[in-house]
């Protein structure tokens, strides 16, 4: 199945599950405001979810002359892309990371944690810049805030069900027994929340794959990836893990611990996207990818007080 499509359908069933949370609550009529509220969350997300993530991570605008070169290299790999110019924003955080967010391309922003751009070489901060692009040019920062509003959704329905389930079973309007309600209502969140990292994961993937044909250099990306992995388990991110329902936007799990590569990890395994890049190096005639190149230093130079200047 196709990522796109995967991605309807999983969306799909994310709406379903919200109004068959309501059905199990109130029966039809509870079906029609759960979706009708569904829909009340989405209208919102659709224009604050962007700045209320940035401010959510203190993120701080930055323009061309705070940041002359990230901003030029922005520029330059959203023109590749036939994207406008994002907004950008510096997060000051020791963990390197970075997320991409809006509700489309004109109104994008990036935001780079101060870890990355310290920690990191050139051609990695471009891997990492152009898979934050492709995420903007793929629409998934809307789509990933809109699954992250029905899952949150889902999760506070549940817990108003299992509040005030007993009022309404005592009124006959659910139309399932008392035990098959709390099995739902237990279930659906978790249910929920498998869906929501089966998307991040999927778009991850192809963002990589759209990255690398940005840059033209797979391995830059794949030596930014092992880069990433080694530091973000070794520093926190107070930022997310104050708000861990943002991590699946990050282009690594931002929170500690989580390694697996299963339904439960929002985002997949490192090593399987460096090995799919590597793939993809293969077949663009390019080499194999140094040692990781872990040797740090912001840009490939001595650590500066402004290593973005």
């Amino acid at each position: 199945m196709g990522g796109y499509l995967k991605t309807v359908v999983l969306l799909a069933a994310l709406t379903a599950l919200f109004g068959a949370i309501g059905f199990a609550i109130a029966g039809e009529q509870g079906m029609i405001l759960a979706l009708l509220f569904a829909g009340g969350m989405n209208l919102f997300a659709w224009w604050n979810s962007d700045r209320m993530v940035l401010r959510m991570h203190n993120a701080q605008p930055i323009g061309p002359h705070d940041a002359p070169r990230l901003y030029q290299m922005t520029a330059r790999l959203a023109q590749r892309a036939g994207l406008p110019m994002p907004a950008l924003y510096v997060i000051h955080e020791d963990q390197p990371n970075a997320f991409a967010t809006g509700r489309n391309p004109a109104n994008a922003a990036v935001a780079v944690n101060t870890g990355l751009l310290d920690l990191m070489t050139e051609e990695e901060v471009e891997g990492v810049i152009a898979h934050e692009l492709a995420h903007i040019k793929n629409r998934d920062t809307l789509i990933m805030t809109v699954t992250a509003t029905i899952a949150g959704a889902i999760s506070m329905l549940a817990n108003f069900g299992m509040l005030f389930g007993g009022a309404q079973r005592d009124r006959n309007q659910s139309p399932f027994g008392p035990i098959a309600m709390i099995l739902m209502l237990i279930l659906a969140p978790l249910a929920a929340a498998v869906v929501q990292m089966a998307i991040s994961r999927s778009r991850e993937y192809e963002a990589d794959r759209v990255a690398a044909e940005l840059t033209g250099n797979p391995l830059g990306l794949a030596s930014g990836l092992a880069r990433l992995e080694s530091y973000v388990h070794r520093i926190q991110n107070y930022n997310a893990e104050a708000n861990p329902a943002t991590a699946h936007m990050f282009i690594v799990n931002p929170l500690s611990g989580a390694r697996m590569d299963n339904l439960f990890s929002t985002h997949p395994r490192t090593e399987n996207r460096i090995a799919a890049l590597q793939q993809l190096a293969a077949r663009m005639g390019q080499g194999a990818m140094r040692p990781a190149a872990m040797a740090p230093g912001p840009w490939g130079g001595a650590k500066r007080r402004n290593p973005w200047g």
